[in-house]
């Protein structure tokens, strides 16, 4: 199923079910629930196209997202990616706050210097995990998604002779990926069942019309179930849970580049439509 979650004409928030150019309006139903045939038969119809979208989960507890996934971005960053040896994945977190709904706007914050895009597969967690074997990793998984892991590349850099700690570099690049409205997610919330592989999707995002990223997620380092076994070895992952598997290469930072206000965003990962994202003036 594709689930959508829209603005509804009293001012709720109701799930649908898309089904090509129209959606099945099921009320006030958590996407992540059971859905019946009765429910599905006897659902209105509504067009698509005339529907205002929300971020495709009522609740997201945790956005953890991975670093260096992709070994061309790694080495577009200026860095070593991993090669033989044994390697882990690298994680942090981005907060609720940071989530957008598609067709969002994001304003520019006076911390923003250097603003960028980040096309990404988003995994959504559908049954409660710890501890488990990447084998049956898999089982844990409810669908996907798209999500644009915003990041400011410059945090703090306006900060003229500021004394910097040891560790100040690494602070400021995760504060760089809080910013309110930095995870547009969605257009919709695909089930696993309708995507054969997650490993083998293209990916692409365009900036103003003009072609920026252009890869497969079968170029991740690491795939999606070591890294729910990685993280499920630290912590729980519940329902709801959404885990961004890294960006390829084409950032903004490499090209010179920062996202100003007026431009578009648009990310599209085969299977799973695309994701309009725009630039807004200081907020």
């Amino acid at each position: 199923m594709r689930f959508i979650r829209f603005r509804h004409q009293d001012g709720t928030v109701h799930t649908g079910v898309r089904e090509g150019a129209r959606v099945r309006d099921l009320g006030m139903h958590d996407p992540l629930a059971a859905v019946t045939a009765q429910q599905l038969a006897s659902a209105p119809w509504l067009d698509f196209e005339e529907s205002t979208l929300e971020v495709p989960l009522p609740s997201v507890g945790k956005v953890l997202a991975l670093a260096g996934n992709y070994g061309k971005h790694v080495a577009e960053s200026g860095f070593t990616g991993p090669s033989g040896g044994v390697w882990t994945p690298q994680i942090f977190w981005k907060p609720s706050s940071s989530l957008l709904r598609p067709g969002g706007t994001v304003g520019l914050r006076a911390k923003n210097i250097f603003f960028d895009w980040e096309a990404e597969l988003a995994v959504v967690i559908g049954k409660r995990a710890r501890d488990v074997k990447a084998e049956d990793a898999m089982h844990h998984v409810f669908g996907y998604s798209i999500v644009n892991d915003l990041s400011e590349r410059r945090y703090n850099a306006e900060i003229e002779h500021r004394d910097k700690r040891d560790f100040d570099p690494f602070f400021d690049w995760l504060m760089g990926k809080w910013f309110d409205g930095s995870a547009p997610l969605g257009p919709e919330l695909v089930t696993a069942d309708e995507i054969e592989d997650p490993s083998d999707l293209d990916l692409k995002l365009w900036l103003n019309g003009e072609l920026m990223q252009d890869s497969n997620t079968r170029n991740m380092i690491f795939k999606i179930p070591e890294t729910i076994a990685a993280l499920t070895a630290v912590m729980t992952l519940d329902p709801g849970d959404v885990i961004a598997m890294g960006t390829p290469e084409g950032v903004g930072f490499a090209r010179g580049r920062a996202l100003r206000p007026g431009d578009h965003l648009r990310a599209q990962i085969a299977g799973l439509g695309h994701l309009d994202t725009y630039v807004g003036e200081q907020a």
